[in-house]
């Protein structure tokens, strides 16, 4: 197994589908692996991409990890029989002269062409990747209930309860049990309001999470913090900058509902 290109594109993307919603100048690398192995007359290809929100990684995969990558020997990329990729072999390739403790760097340039390699060895081996790596690592992959929830509720530009609303209806239309919506970007008396509207079409405040992307510093973290304890929020995210510990430890000595931090 060999591979012979990497396709890379920097595009713009979108958090929804409504072009009046600004995406904030963001974009996305999407990349595509294409091998040496045939099936159906045609290569398989594995496809990854770097999140939503995250910006393009051109230059880190287009510089350093995609040239690895395509210098790789069959040695460097197979499984012994030579038959598939061995990602193992292809993380070490890629991460080949690596500075140590560089991960905040290049994490998200590596994770997308990460999940472009899994691709195609699930594809060459015909399973499930659960069940690929279920069996490369030894674990179960017995099929099971698997806890989701759906992530939105960014800020539209006009009508900004009545679509906040519409978009969780059908969310909830589609199955979703559990909601994580944006905060912080609005004054919190208006963020209440949208807590509120979303509330209204849930059990009980265990079903929605709020994620406030950074935007608060002690003083408006702690008042956030005053305000939503009483719902009883399933978590309260990414209150201030990842290393503002000092914040994140007073808004935890306040705030007993669970806080996620430590995403970035």
């Amino acid at each position: 197994m060999h591979i012979k290109e990497n396709r890379e594109r920097t595009v713009p993307i979108s958090r929804y589908a409504d072009p009046s919603i600004p995406s904030g100048g963001l974009d996305t690398s999407i990349v595509a692996v294409v091998t040496d192995v045939q099936r159906d007359g045609a290569p398989v290809v594995g496809f990854g991409f770097s999140s939503i929100g995250r910006y393009g990684q051109a230059g880190l995969i287009r510089d350093r990890f995609s040239p690895r990558l395509l210098a790789g020997s069959r040695d460097d990329l197979s499984t012994e029989g030579g038959d598939t990729i061995d990602h193992f072999k292809a993380w070490a390739c890629m991460m080949a002269g690596e500075k140590p403790g560089g991960h905040g760097v290049r994490c998200v340039a590596v994770g997308t062409l990460d999940m472009a390699i899994w691709d195609p060895a699930a594809k060459i081996a015909g399973l499930p990747l659960y069940r690929l790596i279920g069996e490369m690592t030894g674990r179960d992959a017995t099929p099971g209930p698997v806890p989701v929830y759906a992530s939105g509720g960014y800020i539209y530009p006009s009508d900004e309860l009545a679509k906040l609303e519409e978009e969780i209806r059908q969310l909830l239309d589609h199955g979703f049990t559990h909601i994580k919506i944006k905060i912080g970007f609005s004054p919190l008396q208006e963020d209440l309001k949208r807590i509120e509207t979303v509330l209204a079409l849930l059990p009980n405040g265990g079903h929605l999470a709020v994620d406030a992307m950074y935007r608060y510093d002690r003083e408006s973290g702690l008042a956030a913090a005053a305000a939503l304890q009483p719902f009883g929020l399933r978590w309260f995210e990414d209150i201030c900058d990842p290393l503002d510990f000092e914040t994140l430890a007073a808004v935890a000595n306040v705030y007993a509902p669970p806080i996620a931090a430590g995403e970035a």
